[in-house]
């Protein structure tokens, strides 16, 4: 093999470990080229703040529980590593891309295609089912305050008396306002080490 073979082979192999290594980071990339309303950023959630976010979770609660906007499941793992069974945890993502993902990377998960903010239909026969508690990475600061507030409302109508909705942003204030709804709302961590910085806030009654 001539030396110009065997550079293009080397290339060759090291796009293919680097596009092993960052896949998930181009997938998240080119869901927020496809649809950056529906994507916050063009990373994905650091393992940090996905740990600190899955920390709300009951696992032997009797109950299952709710992921909107899992994107490449960083989060999802998280969940999944404090004991909730794959079966007792549903999802509702709205980038096909992210679904097609999510379905092979996390078997026995209930990975559904779908509108949060349409949640009777999305989760169809699920409509009526109470969750233990529902962990948020929706981009939420790119809609409407009206809508933010319509859907922490609907979703805590999903929960128990005190548990809660715990919601991922970016900006320095919660996404649906204290005093905009039904609900209470706190300051629930501060993760430095994200890109960028994120803060989380649960919403509960």
């Amino acid at each position: 093999m001539g030396q110009e073979g065997f550079e293009d082979r080397m290339s060759a192999n090291l796009a293919s470990r680097l596009a092993g290594k960052f896949e998930d980071e181009i997938r998240f990339f080119r869901g927020w080229l496809n649809g950056p309303r529906t994507v916050g950023s063009i990373v994905p959630t650091s393992t940090i703040a996905a740990r600190s976010m899955a920390s709300v979770v009951r696992p032997h609660s009797g109950l299952p529980v709710l992921e909107i906007g899992p994107g490449t499941g960083v989060i999802t793992r998280q969940i999944l590593a404090r004991g909730v069974a794959p079966r007792d945890l549903y999802l509702i993502e709205y980038c096909e891309d992210f679904v097609i993902a999510l379905r092979k990377s996390f078997a026995g998960v209930n990975v559904i295609q779908g509108d949060a903010f349409q949640l009777d239909t999305t989760l169809g026969d699920m409509r009526e089912a109470r969750f233990d508690c529902v962990v948020s990475g929706m981009p939420l600061l790119n809609f409407p305050v009206s809508q933010r507030i319509a859907l922490v409302e609907s979703l805590l109508d999903r929960l128990p008396a005190g548990r809660p909705l715990i919601q991922f942003t970016y900006g320095p204030r919660p996404p649906a306002p204290a005093g905009g709804g039904n609900y209470k709302v706190a300051h629930y961590d501060f993760v430095l080490r994200n890109i960028p910085p994120a803060r989380l806030w649960t919403y509960s009654r």
